[in-house]
């Protein structure tokens, strides 16, 4: 077994070759390939995502996974003769009910960091080739180097899962049915995923991408300005929600990161939102998924903005970082509109994985 303080050293090492990897491979791709209907050139396929989630799940149960030990905690609670009756009194109904089955049916703890890691990692597969079909394993690369990737798969587990299943409920927007039901699900996991899911609601029947826009630039502005109405409002409305509540106090010192307007953040933020307006806006770029994904994205992202000032603002940045390995690929794997087009993509995804480096290597560090 390898040891938990070498684990995101090892999962980087392996990000970093398979970038290098594919990159090289992408970089002899003419733009006539955009056109080629062919739908599994990838390699490997299912391997990867299986892959991650044996990695991820066997991990050692340690507090460098943060959350991981008070789920352990909790589980062997449930181990001890406890009865499971299923309850929809709960905060996230889908989540809570299955954790305290697997603890009080005795399996081991190992079982559930598996389940969590196989929802999280193969369900983000299982959107990205629905929404890429002939670039999935590019695309889950891409994933795998984001900037929360590794942290929601091994602390946020709970959200990570539900954001899984959210990316799948957007790849199917085109089925109401089976993206509804998938939505449900995703918000059975973890109920922070309303913000997103009602993003997605109006981005789907609100098309227009420039008025979402203006509403992130707005919000840019009001976080500037160090305006925390809307922060101390939605901690008003989440009621005896305990850990909304918490999570939305005014920025503290003791929780564990950094505070105040944060410009790394920000500038993150911006990359799909600035890729989206020369790709939507300049090049007249046209692709409903895109649009609603977009969109989603930057009305998630605006929610972020107006709590940036809070506690635990990353987690809430989350609720829209989430979609941002996608939305950084998406219009330069789904049909032609710049020159050399496979050399800008590269370039982007080389961008997002040297903010990872230098956010773990240099800022944190």
């Amino acid at each position: 077994m390898i040891a938990a303080q070498l684990y995101f050293s090892v999962y980087l090492a392996v990000v970093i070759v398979l970038t290098i990897v594919l990159s090289l491979q992408y970089s002899k791709y003419p733009n006539s390939r955009l056109q080629d209907q062919q739908k599994l050139t990838n390699i490997g396929g299912y391997l990867w995502p299986v892959i991650f989630t044996v990695f991820i799940g066997l991990r050692p149960i340690s507090y460098l996974f943060v959350d991981m030990v008070n789920y352990n905690t909790f589980y062997l609670a449930f181990s001890y003769g406890k009865q499971f009756h299923f309850t929809w009194d709960t905060e996230n109904f889908i989540f809570d009910n299955l954790f305290n089955w697997l603890g009080s049916n005795f399996y081991e703890i190992t079982i559930f960091f598996l389940i969590i890691a196989a929802i999280y990692f193969i369900g983000t597969y299982v959107a990205l080739r629905k929404i890429f079909p002939k670039d999935s394993v590019y695309a889950f690369i891409v994933f795998l180097a984001a900037f929360s990737t590794y942290s929601y798969g091994t602390n946020g587990i709970k959200a990570g899962a539900a954001t899984a299943i959210f990316l799948c409920a957007a790849a199917y927007y085109r089925k109401p049915l089976i993206c509804i039901l998938l939505m449900f699900l995703s918000l059975g996991f973890h109920h922070s995923m309303l913000v997103p899911i009602a993003a997605f609601v109006i981005s789907y029947f609100f098309k227009n991408f420039k008025w979402h826009l203006v509403i992130w630039c707005i919000t840019v502005l009001i976080a500037l300005a160090h305006i925390t109405y809307f922060q101390e409002l939605f901690a008003s409305l989440s009621g005896d929600d305990t850990v909304a509540t918490n999570y939305l106090a005014n920025e503290s010192s003791n929780w564990g990161g950094k505070t105040g307007f944060r410009l790394d953040f920000v500038l993150y933020s911006s990359l799909p939102i600035v890729i989206g307006y020369y790709a939507i806006i300049v090049h007249k770029f046209k692709s409903r998924g895109y649009s609603i994904l977009l969109s989603t994205y930057t009305l998630s992202n605006a929610v972020w903005m107006l709590c940036m000032y809070a506690s635990f603002t990353n987690r809430i940045a989350y609720l829209s970082w989430f979609m941002y390995p996608v939305l950084i690929i998406y219009p330069f794997l789904e049909k032609e509109f710049i020159p050399r087009q496979y050399s800008m993509l590269n370039k982007v995804v080389w961008l997002q994985l040297l903010f990872l480096l230098a956010m773990n290597f240099i800022y944190y560090a």
